[in-house]
């Protein structure tokens, strides 16, 4: 029996440019105010659908905000949020910290809000009755999978992570059962750079790998 399809081969060439794919997905802040064609963040809708889920439940729920009211409170809340942020840090951190350029929310030109769909029925339940979170779980890693094929692409993802679930929601009436997972902000990077910015500009470098496996 054949299942009706060929096999693709991923030889060591396409795994060496995976991983540098991988190391050149960069949380991005600084964006150019070009804007994205609409047949392709279309396509990269499409691809993030494939992303695995429990139970192929598929929870999550996008919202692009388009309107300049809705950005407006949206970067309200975030810098309500930046500001609370910032004065829980040391005072030397808190300089630091003022430094960093969070810059999405002004010049991304496509914002959207990923919402999980708790009450979802698609999947029937299976494999979350003991693990409920896996819905979250699995919207992160479509924000992941639909991350990678943005970089692929060319364009930039920033994950807007300073703000406050709830007001968000409210903003955006959202349903009373979509929890607020990621806030993204896509368009053209407007410089590109294999470290991440927080690493370059000193806030936190990248821990060693260490030992990758505890054996128990």
């Amino acid at each position: 029996m054949t299942c009706g399809f060929n096999q693709p081969v991923f030889d060591e060439e396409f795994r060496t440019r995976l991983t540098t794919l991988i190391a050149w997905r960069r949380d991005v802040r600084r964006f150019s105010d070009r804007p994205v064609p609409e047949p392709l963040i279309e396509s990269l809708l499409d691809i993030a659908q494939l992303s695995p889920s429990v139970g192929n439940s598929q929870p999550w729920r996008w919202v692009r905000v388009d309107s300049a009211p809705k950005r407006a409170e949206i970067r309200a809340i975030f810098t309500t949020c930046n500001d609370a942020a910032r004065m829980a840090q040391s005072s030397e951190r808190a300089r630091a910290y003022a430094s960093l350029k969070l810059e999405g929310l002004d010049r991304a030109p496509l914002q959207f809000a990923i919402f999980c769909d708790q009450a979802t029925g698609q999947g029937f339940g299976l494999g979350r009755h003991t693990m409920p979170e896996m819905l979250e779980y699995s919207t992160v890693a479509m924000v992941s999978t639909f991350w990678l094929a943005a970089r692929a692409a060319d364009l930039g993802v920033g994950w807007i992570s300073i703000l406050d679930p709830q007001k968000v929601c409210h903003a955006l009436d959202a349903a009373p059962h979509w929890k607020l997972v990621a806030y993204l902000c896509v368009g053209w990077p407007e410089t590109n750079h294999l470290d991440p910015e927080l690493e370059r500009f000193g806030w936190q470098c990248r821990t060693s790998a260490g030992r990758k496996v505890e054996i128990r």
